[in-house]
């Protein structure tokens, strides 16, 4: 066990109001669903009935109680890390090795025992709450190939972006945070680049979309907007799950359209245009260049924050560390920055919330009708058992999209009365 001092208790305790923060909000998001979620809002008649709204009362309940739980045993698991003394016993016994390899195996201990204490809950959640409420479609088989794949891919693209920052943390001075961000900037792009095309396909099958009515509705409406992609996919989502999606992917001339082969089957053609011209406002409006200049700019700060916080013996000392290299200097960095990230990620939400809701009103635009994607989101409410009744202080600090409810009247406020039919 390690000392303590005054710098680790206060650590100790803002992590611990954290953790009570996250946990009494699902709290409330259960309970608040549970007393006003027992009549079908009137949005909602005719398309989710008194027994589908139960379900999805069940079906947030159980997502609740596994999340509480969850996240009682991983952070008390990375709190007896934090306190044991061993990190500081594994940077003792790394003292003698080459920088860059004591860091890549210092981060690969950590990572590595992240990713055993998640594995039973992947488990349960995927065999017995998505099972219990009909969504898996997965195999064991699948589900240990996926698990597989997974970390093949998160230690390959980690181990290779970590490599990358214990260069700059080594061989560029004391302005290594400013390589150090550019390094991490040009590593997202990459990723971003790839996933469509080699990290994507490893899970799942993606096929172009058969010709139809339904492409070629899709192919206008890309070519009515101006907007140029690599192609029209349906992916294989049903081998793994029934919840329904559709997503742009890629940037450039890797963009894609990437339809759930479930969507595909349970929604009409202009339902389906509707949730795409949403995607598409979305580029239109440069919400994704908007994201990543905020997400550049954040990232900056928190490499140039972490460049003092690395030199400070006493936060070293304060986690039982006698020794300062600073691949542990960027670890701590790190978990200090978690809880200071739970304060600020309202912020965050409610910028996501805003750009969601002009790319409500660009898919309006584009179909000069509320209805279809409003009666898209009703089923994929049904579809995915979606809460549509979540806590406004939970929205608050969760929701990246508005309320299903307050989206859908939002988009129907749009059309006038006389428009309507």
């Amino acid at each position: 066990m390690i000392s303590f001092n005054g710098y680790l208790m206060a650590y100790i305790l803002i992590y611990l109001i954290t953790v009570a923060m996250k946990m009494m909000i699902s709290r409330i998001n259960a309970a608040y669903l549970a007393k006003y979620g027992k009549t079908v809002p009137a949005d909602f008649q005719g398309v989710i009935d008194e027994a589908k709204l139960e379900e999805i009362v069940r079906y947030t309940s159980d997502n609740t109680r596994f999340s509480l739980v969850q996240k009682s045993v991983t952070k008390a698991i990375f709190l007896v890390i934090i306190i044991s003394g061993i990190l500081p016993w594994l940077v003792d016994q790394l003292q003698n090795m080459n920088f860059i390899g004591a860091g890549l195996i210092f981060f690969a201990v950590i990572g590595l025992t992240e990713v055993v204490a998640g594995v039973p809950f992947d488990y349960y959640h995927t065999f017995v709450i998505e099972e219990r409420h009909g969504f898996n479609t997965k195999t064991v088989k699948i589900w240990i190939l996926d698990l597989i794949k997974s970390l093949l891919v998160t230690v390959f693209l980690g181990g290779l972006l970590l490599f990358a920052l214990l260069l700059m943390l080594r061989y560029t001075g004391k302005y290594w945070w400013v390589w150090s961000w550019a390094v991490f900037l040009c590593f997202q792009l990459l990723v971003t680049l790839l996933y469509p095309v080699v990290i994507e396909p490893l899970f799942n099958k993606f096929t172009p979309l058969e010709e139809g009515a339904l492409k070629t509705d899709v192919e206008q409406l890309v070519k009515k907007e101006g907007f140029k992609i690599e192609g029209v996919y349906q992916m294989d989502a049903t081998r793994r799950t029934r919840h329904t999606n559709a997503y742009f992917s890629g940037i450039g001339k890797a963009r894609r359209i990437v339809l759930f082969d479930s969507l595909v089957e349970s929604h009409s053609r202009e339902e389906i245009l509707s949730i795409l011209a949403h995607e598409i406002g979305h580029m239109k409006k440069n919400h994704i260049k908007k994201q990543m200049v905020i997400a550049g700019l954040v990232s900056l700060l928190l490499f140039y924050a972490a460049s003092k916080l690395m030199t400070s013996r006493v936060m070293y000392a304060s986690f039982g560390f006698s020794h300062m290299p600073y691949y542990v200097g960027l670890f701590l960095a790190g978990i200090l920055w978690e809880p200071v990230s739970f304060f600020l990620s309202p912020i965050g939400m409610a910028i996501s919330r805003k750009f969601e809701r002009e790319a409500d009103a660009y898919s309006f635009r584009v179909l000069k009708r509320a209805q279809p994607l409003a009666g898209a989101l009703k089923k994929m409410a049904k579809e995915n058992l979606s809460n549509l009744m979540p806590h406004p202080v939970y929205v608050f600090f969760n929701y990246s999209h508005p309320p299903l409810l307050e989206r859908i009247k939002f988009i129907e406020s749009l059309e006038g009365p006389g428009d309507r039919k």
